[in-house]
């Protein structure tokens, strides 16, 4: 029997200042994406200072685990969850960080958007491979590549909540309106098609999104975030960078309202360009 969602919070931390960007989720005292570093202040605020059970890291972009690093140092045996593939990353993330600065216009536009990178100790890892069940006592996790190949997913099998990091989108409820997020280096549009079909089959009945927040039409979302991925991969081959930041930027504003900035914020379109670029050139 599923219980309510009492037990699940959504967590702004007010990326940059903004609202309705990066959701951290807290299950039972876990913390799902803690989110980046720079908002380290909002996520202790909001939850008292008081240590974490654990962080359970749907994948390693800054956006979600930038500031897993930062809670280990305050909380040296804090238990951090995450796929096999994103794991050395966090061990040492100088590689990610190189990555990242070029992405982001160098090391103090990564500074301004995520804040500090810390490393995680290899100790603190519990490195998942998907299929696992009983995660912290209650949780299925199924690996999910498309939008990264260190992607995994969590169930809670008590609430029936699936906890999707990016393969649902980016998303501002009760605004349908939906973005892909497409960044480079390793979108996969076939593998994130076999991925919603997963989701899909948990039946979940809500859908906690990082960008942003509660979703209580997971089958309709599915299909609409599917639905973007090719409208957008279908952009990318008809123009270059900047008629496709020129063409879906006036689409986001005219279909996603007062969602559309906090959407932006989340999801710039040059980055969902260049994802999908290096994709088609792969299976070209």
């Amino acid at each position: 029997m599923r219980v309510s969602s009492q037990r699940v919070r959504s967590i702004d931390v007010k990326h940059l200042g903004h609202e309705q960007v990066i959701c951290c989720w807290e299950v039972d005292g876990l913390l799902i994406d803690p989110g980046p570093q720079s908002c380290e202040d909002t996520l202790l605020a909001a939850i008292g200072g008081e240590r974490p059970r654990a962080l359970l890291l749907t994948h390693i972009h800054f956006d979600h685990a930038g500031a897993a690093g930062a809670l280990v140092r305050r909380w040296p045996d804090l238990p951090v969850y995450v796929h096999e593939r994103g794991a050395k990353h966090l061990i040492d993330p100088a590689r990610l960080v190189a990555s990242a600065a070029r992405l982001y216009g160098g090391e103090d536009g990564l500074a301004r958007l995520w804040g500090e990178v810390v490393p995680v100790p290899e100790e603190n890892l519990r490195v998942l491979e998907g299929g696992e069940t009983g995660v912290e006592g209650a949780f299925r996790v199924e690996y999910t590549p498309g939008h990264a190949s260190h992607h995994v997913c969590y169930f809670h099998e008590d609430s029936g909540w699936a906890f999707v990091g990016d393969m649902a989108g980016v998303v501002v409820p009760p605004e349908p309106f939906t973005l892909a997020p497409t960044p480079p280096p390793d979108i996969d549009v076939e593998a994130w098609e076999r991925s919603l079909e997963l989701i899909a089959g948990w039946e979940p009945a809500a859908l906690g999104v990082t960008h942003f927040g509660q979703v209580d039409d997971p089958p309709e979302q599915l299909e609409r975030v599917r639905e973007a991925l090719h409208e957008q991969a279908r952009l990318a081959g008809e123009h270059d960078l900047d008629g496709f930041v020129e063409t879906y930027s006036r689409l986001v504003h005219e279909r996603a309202g007062a969602s559309a900035d906090p959407i932006l914020q989340a999801a710039p379109l040059d980055q969902l360009y260049l994802g999908l670029d290096r994709w088609r050139t792969k299976v070209s």
